[in-house]
């Protein structure tokens, strides 16, 4: 794309929606920059200097057993995480996930309650990384100056920007040295304040308890339940590891492992600096005591000195621990950035933001406007809450608890419920496809519902409240997280509209039901298109066609959304009245393909030649696949536009064919002529027509064919069966374009419901087929069709012998209806018409009409067949 002076543009838009081709750099991460991205994007020392406080503050000595019974949740939910990065590694993780399992609304919800908790959280980082900063260099003074800490917040958010911005692997770079630094110093930390507990004790010195560890000591359920929410929060960023999914080393395996690691060494970790931080400090309320809340956001500034001493060592190593904490926080927000940008990038890419963040820089191969946009709103989001005052600030960073909670509950019974036809496939299926990801959704939900309005909702907890209508004073911290998934639940509707409408229209223009026919036994599926308007053209259709013949048409409409929707019904509506003319399927797709021609013509017309150019979603390049069975012959023609396959699954054999069929150009597109071409079919023979979107999961085309052919060979498994056991294998994960799949298993006419007779070119011969028929009749038991049917036959016979001569057939066919055919090798169609008094012919045709309930004529390649159609119903009122 070129822009202003020629230049080329910095970036493009993602080449496509499917996990691993969104144009992200792949393989750039392995198993240790995974576990370093997990690791580091919780912030340990930042989020323990953040909260251990506040923990402590309430639930007193059992701050360590709370923070480490946190840590369930969140193991719970790692493993939902896991199974649905197995199936699809999408670096929309819950948005994308959620889609997958509940539809659209849930899965933007999913994605919001990740876009709410990073961009609040980044307002916060960015207070942290200020202040140390300002620490470091001996400026305490700056560190508690409002404009100054916000300037420079600012530049640390614009700084960690640019640099996830130029790559993947520099981020993960910076990533691991931040790292290091951070846990060389936690352990440090932890070692020398249990030495000092057991050799030089402070006065506020507490020995390890047993007590500690006894979740049953804490106050109340109130106090426990707060305490676990905010365990929650220290534990939160160890799913960066699956953000990052689709540049990381075999996507599918690699980030479930680290999440898993990341979690269990935190777990290690916060347990053994939250013992030794507790048994070094105490829990007083004064002095160095984690009880006191004058630190309660910042436990480690005053212990450094206290546990490393005065002396030149003591400094440089406190020196050393406010750099940890600033590395910490650093490191946290360039990895909340990381998951940030790809969220909202995936979201784009799947039509639910605009399409300007799906954008992808050409030369590092990150997400460009996700990127810098994410960045200048987190900027925007940190002034705005710094303007207020440093309390709103305070208890906004309460209420990512609420948004993180709904994040990993929604992702936890997404994985339960979109794996759960395949629970009792195995019993690991069962326990980490299912149960554990199913508690760990119930716990974070149950977190969620009492801390909003049991906890937080307390007008005393936290710094502010606020005054609402009807409901009266209610906590901040519950009005700010509440406030800002409602924001989202309002965007909803805008959001996903598209996506509901195109659906509901392109529902509504597919059968709602196939018909139940004698020439086949059918069965289908539709899945439409995950992303947010990403609802296609597919369709399919089972039509009735005369002679107890049947139409098989399977269909793909380039493009998305209501536009491809709309095209789709105006081409099915078209196959159906073109289908009713009895023409063969190359004349068919022939006539089809001059419609696409016209109406694409009509839609430019007016415009000028240079607006003829069709839009994205047009008819042009339609591929149609369409055939004609016929269970009285056991033959089958079709022809195709595009590059649409057929299988035939042999009745006895269970061996799949793959006819080579006539190649046809899409419609609307210039090229050769369509062509026939006729199957012979066994009875109980399988068919399987599909579009191009159920192999999109597979390596390649015959790869997934190859998949299909397995599941398809069961020959003795019902339709609906085979249609669960395709979709199922075919396309375990996300559906990024529509998928149809039509089944259908032949029959053959039963020999005793129909009857065939050749008819000499003899007016004498007349006579002789009306007492055939007539008898034919009566041992059918439908004599009074008999004389209505002997006066069809005798006067279609008669014109045949009359004005065309040569070889006449004549068939009788009980199927739902009397159907009785005349053939012969003419090709001049009768015309209805109304006959004027004084014409002596003419009349035949009309009494015929009269007397049938349907009547039409179908052309062969050896002449025509004239054929009519009687209700048996009406027999049995004569």
């Amino acid at each position: 794309m070129r822009h202003f002076g020629g230049a080329e543009s910095a970036d493009r838009p993602a080449p496509g929606t499917r996990a691993g081709r969104k144009g992200l750099k792949t393989d750039a991460l392995g198993m240790f920059s995974s576990v370093a991205m997990g690791l580091a994007s919780t912030g340990p020392a930042y989020s323990l200097t953040a909260t251990l406080g506040v923990i402590v503050a309430g639930v007193g000595l059992q701050a360590p057993i709370v923070t480490m019974l946190a840590f369930i949740p969140m193991l719970l939910v790692a493993y939902a995480f896991r199974e649905l990065n197995a199936s699809n590694a999408d670096c929309g993780t819950t948005f994308t996930w959620a889609t997958r399992a509940f539809g659209p609304r849930v899965g933007w919800m999913g994605g919001w309650g990740l876009i709410v908790a990073d961009t609040v959280v980044m307002a916060n980082l960015a207070a942290i990384a200020a202040a140390y900063g300002f620490q470091l260099v001996g400026l305490d003074g700056l560190a508690e100056n409002r404009l100054w800490t916000t300037v420079a917040g600012i530049v640390w958010i614009a700084v960690l920007t640019a640099i996830c911005y130029v790559g993947i692997e520099f981020s993960a770079t910076v990533q691991r040295w931040l790292l290091c630094l951070e846990v060389v110093m936690l352990l440090l930390f932890a070692v020398a304040a249990l030495v000092r507990v057991y050799t030089d004790p402070p006065s506020t010195a507490i020995r390890v308890s047993a007590s500690w560890f006894n979740p049953f000591e804490v106050p109340s359920a109130r106090a426990l339940t707060s305490g676990i929410l905010a365990g929650v929060f220290i534990y939160w960023g160890w799913d960066t590891a699956f953000s990052v999914n689709e540049e990381t080393i075999d996507s599918t395996r690699i980030p479930g492992r680290a999440a898993v690691t990341s979690t269990l060494l935190l777990l290690v970790m916060y347990g053994l600096v939250s013992t030794s931080a507790q048994a070094f400090a105490g829990v007083g309320t004064s002095g160095i005591g984690l009880g006191n809340t004058s630190n309660a956001d910042d436990v480690f500034s005053g212990l450094g000195e206290a546990v490393f001493g005065s002396g030149n060592t003591g400094l440089f190593l406190s020196r050393l621990l406010i750099l940890m904490v600033l590395s910490s926080a650093l490191a946290s927000a360039e990895t909340t950035i990381l998951p940030l940008a790809r969220t909202v990038f995936s979201m784009a890419v799947h039509k639910a933001l605009p399409s300007r963040l799906a954008r992808v820089h050409r030369r590092f191969l990150t997400p460009t406007w996700g990127t810098v946009g994410m960045g200048a709103a987190s900027i925007a989001l940190f002034v705005l809450l710094a303007s207020y005052s440093h309390n709103i600030l305070a208890d906004s960073i309460d209420s990512v608890g609420l948004a993180i909670a709904f994040q990993y509950g929604v992702t936890g019974f997404a994985c339960l419920w979109y794996h759960r036809k395949v629970l009792t496939r195995s019993t690991r299926d069962l326990v980490f496809k299912g149960v554990l990801p199913g508690l760990g959704g119930l716990m974070m939900a149950s977190l969620f519902l009492y801390a909003a309005f049991a906890v937080y909702a307390n007008p005393e907890y936290g710094t502010t409240a606020v005054d609402l209508p009807l409901i009266g004073r209610t906590g901040g911290v519950t009005v700010l997280g509440l406030g800002a998934l409602l924001i989202g639940l309002l965007l909803m509707p805008v959001v996903t509209r598209g996506h509901g409408v195109a659906l509901r229209l392109q529902r509504s223009l597919l059968p709602r039901r196939l018909p139940r026919h004698a020439a086949v036994d059918s069965a289908s599926r539709y899945l439409p298109a995950d992303s947010g308007s990403g609802v296609g053209g597919d369709w399919y259709d089972v039509i009735p066609l005369s002679g107890t013949r049947v139409g098989l048409v399977v269909g793909d409409v380039l493009g998305h959304g209501m536009r491809a929707a709309a095209t789709m019904g105006r081409l099915r509506t078209g196959v159906r009245v073109l289908a009713r003319l009895d023409l063969s399927p190359d004349e068919l797709l022939s006539r089809l393909a001059d419609l696409v021609e016209q109406t694409v013509h009509e839609d430019g017309a007016g415009r000028g030649p240079a607006h003829l150019r069709p839009h994205a979603d047009a008819a042009l390049g339609v591929s149609c696949l369409y055939a004609v069975y016929d269970p009285v012959s056991g033959k089958c023609s079709l022809a195709r536009a595009g590059e649409l396959v057929l299988l035939v699954v042999q009745a006895h054999t269970g061996v799949v064919d793959r006819p080579e069929l006539p190649i046809g150009p899409p419609l609307g597109i210039d090229g050769l002529p369509y062509q026939s071409m006729e199957l012979d079919l066994a009875p109980g023979s399988l068919l399987a027509l599909f579009t191009a979107g159920l192999l999109q999961a597979a390596d390649d085309r015959d790869a997934g064919l190859a998949q299909l052919s397995r599941v398809l060979a069961d020959g003795r498994a019902s339709l609906e069966a085979l249609c669960d056991g395709a979709v199922t294998t075919l396309l375990p994960g996300a559906v990024d374009v529509d998928a149809t799949l039509l089944l259908v298993r032949t029959r053959l006419l039963d020999r005793n419901r129909f009857a065939e007779w050749a008819v000499v070119s003899d007016p004498a011969a007349v006579a002789t087929i009306r007492a055939a028929v007539g008898k034919q009749l009566g041992d059918w038991g439908l004599d009074d069709l008999a004389f209505t049917t002997e006066l069809i036959v005798s006067e279609l016979v008669t014109n045949a012998i009359r004005y065309v001569g040569g070889p006449i057939q004549v068939r009788l066919i009980r199927d739902r209806t009397l159907i009785c055919e005349v053939s012969d090798t003419g090709h001049t169609s009768p015309n209805l018409r109304h006959a004027a008094s004084d014409e002596e012919g003419g009349r035949g045709l009309f009494i015929i009409a009269q007397m049938t309930h349907h009547w039409g004529t179908r052309y062969t390649r050896a002449g025509k067949t004239i054929w009519t159609e009687q209700e048996l119903q009406q027999s049995s009122g004569l």
